[in-house]
């Protein structure tokens, strides 16, 4: 949510902005409007209300001095009526102006190239050079039924489509990968966070998952929702505080999302699933540091790609591309052989303020209290981590275990049949 001084004293920078990103800029002269009339009633409001105190005092004073003051009376009566109207309609403008603004998007920051979709992205840099292609390898899939580990006519027995069991070695690498990557990042600076799985609406609002997106999320009966990502309870554990500033978090949890808006898109295998595993990457900012902190969340999730020697390449995500809470994001993309392409694995954003506002996240600069610029980012998707690694260390005989990942799986490679 971004600050409501922007539409009174920027609107043109609000409006280039929604241009830039692909929305609907057009409500910026509504909201304009709204504000405008907001502003007008609550002045007429506020000095009515004050005018109603002095006439208390008169008419309390006529009282003690058994004055007719049945005049003074009738017109506090007429103003009362007034302000009733009056407050009535500031909360119903207050009420439109709030749903306008939690569904527009956070404004790009200077630094964010200018493009209407991804094919304005623009390559930062390569890691790696990819040695495996659809070519000289099978897709994970295929490996995965081919060594009786995974299953997806089970898995859509119990779930539907898009959930998947895994069996014995490649259940056992899932975990092994989650673990490794979360003491990499424990070795970073980060602390690691066990948080819940379900959270309240007004959680899911604080990070920018309601109310825009609300139908690719999974929601109980009594008004809970499955977390889509650990960002969602790491960025709001500080909500409504006035927080030490900076924060590091780190956590392993499953993500579930309908992915209502990805129909017909990687309908075979594993890449896009309701309910998948990522380790994510959480960082409360001072304003002026958030931006060196976001090249550095990038760092600490191209850190473990390294490690595990797999192909990647990061991506600088233009204006028509970019996330809907974030101001700023780079894409890590890990080579996916069968694909032929790279792939995203992880999206690391700077959020600026856009969340913290939702989510009433303040931190003290001497003596000003300032909301909190808020980063994420995956370290890494678990998941497309498996995959990358069982169609990358392929070879004739089966899989190979990248070598950082020995001692967590306690074994060098699973062998084909």
């Amino acid at each position: 949510m971004f600050d409501i001084k922007i539409v009174r004293n920027n609107p043109e920078l609000l409006e280039n902005a929604l241009k830039n990103r692909q929305y609907d800029f057009l409500v910026v002269n509504k909201l304009v409007e709204m504000d405008k009339k907001w502003r007008e009633n609550k002045k007429e409001e506020d000095k009515l209300r004050a005018e109603r105190n002095k006439l208390g005092f008169v008419i309390s004073d006529a009282k003690k001095k058994n004055q007719n003051a049945e005049e003074f009376v009738k017109k506090s009566g007429e103003i009362s009526a007034r302000i009733k109207k009056l407050s009535e309609e500031v909360e119903k403008l207050e009420k439109e102006i709030q749903n306008i603004i939690l569904n527009i998007p956070n404004v790009p920051h200077e630094s964010v190239p200018i493009g209407k979709d991804e094919t304005f992205n623009i390559e930062i840099r390569k890691w790696g050079e990819p040695t495996k292609t659809s070519k000289n390898i099978l897709s994970h899939d295929i490996i995965g039924e081919k060594l009786g580990l995974i299953d997806f006519e089970r898995g859509a027995k119990l779930s539907g489509h898009r959930f998947t069991i895994m069996f014995g070695a490649l259940a056992k690498l899932e975990r092994a990968i989650a673990n490794f990557m979360l003491n990499v990042h424990i070795s970073r600076g980060y602390t690691e966070v066990w948080v819940p799985h379900l959270v309240k609406s007004e959680i899911m609002y604080g990070t920018g998952q309601l109310p825009k997106f609300a139908n690719d999320q999974y929601k109980t009966d009594d008004d809970l929702w499955l977390i889509p990502t650990a960002e969602v309870p790491l960025t709001n554990i500080h909500a409504e505080e006035v927080v030490a500033l900076p924060k590091k978090y780190t956590a392993f949890t499953p993500c579930y999302r309908k992915e209502a808006g990805a129909y017909g898109k990687d309908i075979t295998g594993m890449i896009r699933q309701h309910q998948f595993d990522k380790v994510e990457l959480v960082k409360l900012s001072q304003v002026e540091k958030s931006f060196d902190e976001l090249e550095g969340l990038v760092h600490d999730a191209e850190y473990v790609l390294q490690l595990l020697e797999l192909p990647y390449r990061t991506v600088l995500l233009c204006t028509g591309d970019l996330g809907f809470a974030s101001a700023k994001t780079y894409d890590i993309e890990v080579w996916i052989p069968s694909q032929d392409k790279y792939r995203e694995i992880s999206s690391c954003s700077n959020c600026t303020d856009f969340q913290s506002r939702r989510a009433n996240i303040k931190y003290r600069d001497n003596d000003e209290l300032k909301f909190a610029h808020t980063l994420n980012g995956s370290g890494l998707a678990v998941g497309r981590t498996l995959i990358a690694i069982l169609e990358n260390y392929q070879d004739k005989g089966g899989i190979v275990i990248p070598k950082v990942l020995h001692d967590y799986i306690g074994m060098e490679r699973i062998d084909f049949p």
